[in-house]
């Protein structure tokens, strides 16, 4: 037993899988050269499964036009921390490059949501097409076979017999819970991911890393998507006019993709109370403002959905919806509409209901699936 395995044997470590046999059960672990993903792996060697580590390449080289201040995961110089995690782990890792794929499934994706003045969740997109789709492909055509695949997200995954599903769940940690980033995975992703990290805190995690001396405890949390000005990935942008309620023209905007629903700063306009960004509009380039009250909608459309602990919806459910990541989530009843969309109509009025951002579902622990939203009440007809 090396000195990692010793300390984390000494610490009491939770064990993921208590008396099962899994030593020949072979895990390949998505490392970002993050705290997280580096504890995930860390756990998984000492439970006795067999680690692989993986690292994407998501960049073709610099960074796009010089302008990104720093990008989220996978960027420059986190192949090297990861590097180091696995020498000090042990363990092998590949460096896989998914430019192409990430290009082609997030950057133009991204790109092209913000251009319709939709307000997209690129993580969303990354985890279902590029790290739990593409990555792993890539895997099985250097001839590695793998049970599992695992990241450092905070969430769990089980399987429920009664329902004949894999089923996700919040992680222990709400404060870290990240279960709204893995709604779209199916089920067949969700079959082989485990995540290590879904009953531990994240101060249990950084205590780990810095008990094993991996180096990354104090590695600062990584954003989402990109840092700094993204607005050359988009291209030239076209100013418009800023409205009001009745179309009166207020001021100018600089591009429909500078401003997102429930925007209050940076409109450039005065008036006698607060106005706030209440719908864009692409075909007329316009930005319609309205009071705080304005941003309130009870209702919303939700298209491109993915049912996790259900097979599909055939008659109104109550849930508590999540409009965003950082919503606490508002007690709702989604009803199937005959376009295969859902209708969420929410106890109370809810404040920011943006186009493009995913709503996820919740009956208490579970993820019941989630979608795109389209539209809210506001811009319903």
């Amino acid at each position: 037993m090396n000195n990692y395995s010793k300390l984390i044997a000494l610490k009491g470590f939770a064990r993921l899988h208590k008396g099962n046999a899994i030593m020949s059960r072979r895990v390949v672990v998505a490392m970002s050269g993050g705290v997280d993903s580096s504890v995930a792996a860390a756990l998984l060697k000492e439970e006795g499964y067999e680690v692989i580590g993986v690292t994407m390449k998501t960049w073709s080289g610099e960074v796009p036009h010089g302008e990104v201040a720093r990008l989220s995961c996978y960027g420059p110089g986190d192949e090297e921390d990861a590097r180091m995690v696995a020498q000090i782990l042990e363990i092998p890792l590949y460096t896989l490059d998914v430019t192409q794929e990430y290009k082609a499934e997030v950057i133009d994706y991204f790109c092209q949501e913000y251009s319709l003045g939709r307000t997209p969740n690129p993580c969303i997109r990354c985890n279902r097409r590029v790290k739990f789709e593409a990555l792993t492909n890539k895997v099985r055509s250097l001839g590695i076979e793998f049970d599992y695949f695992a990241t450092g997200h905070y969430a769990r995954v089980e399987y429920q017999e009664s329902k004949q599903r894999y089923v996700l769940k919040k992680a222990r940690d709400i404060t870290k819970d990240q279960s709204y980033f893995l709604f779209s995975l199916s089920q067949e992703q969700l079959g082989c991911s485990l995540f290590p990290l879904g009953d531990h805190t994240k101060e249990d995690v950084k205590k780990i890393a810095f008990d094993l001396g991996l180096g990354v405890d104090n590695k600062a949390e990584s954003q989402d998507f990109v840092l700094g000005d993204y607005s050359s990935l988009i291209g030239a942008a076209q100013p418009g006019p800023i409205l009001n309620k009745q179309g009166k023209v207020l001021g100018e905007h600089q591009g429909i993709r500078f401003y997102t629903i429930g925007q209050r700063k940076g409109l450039g306009i005065s008036a006698g109370e607060p106005l706030y960004v209440t719908s864009i509009s692409r075909e007329n380039n316009a930005i319609v403002v309205g009071t705080k009250e304005d941003v309130y909608a009870d209702e919303l459309i939700a298209s491109e959905l993915n049912w996790v602990a259900i097979q599909g919806l055939k008659q109104p459910i109550k849930v508590k919806a999540k409009i965003r990541y950082l919503h606490q989530g508002a007690e709702a009843v989604i009803t199937p509409l005959d376009d295969g969309k859902v209708c969420v109509k929410f106890e109370e009025p809810q404040m920011a209901i943006a186009p493009g951002q995913a709503v996820v579902f919740y009956q208490g622990e579970e993820v019941l699936g989630g979608g795109i939203i389209e539209r809210s009440a506001t811009n319903l007809y």
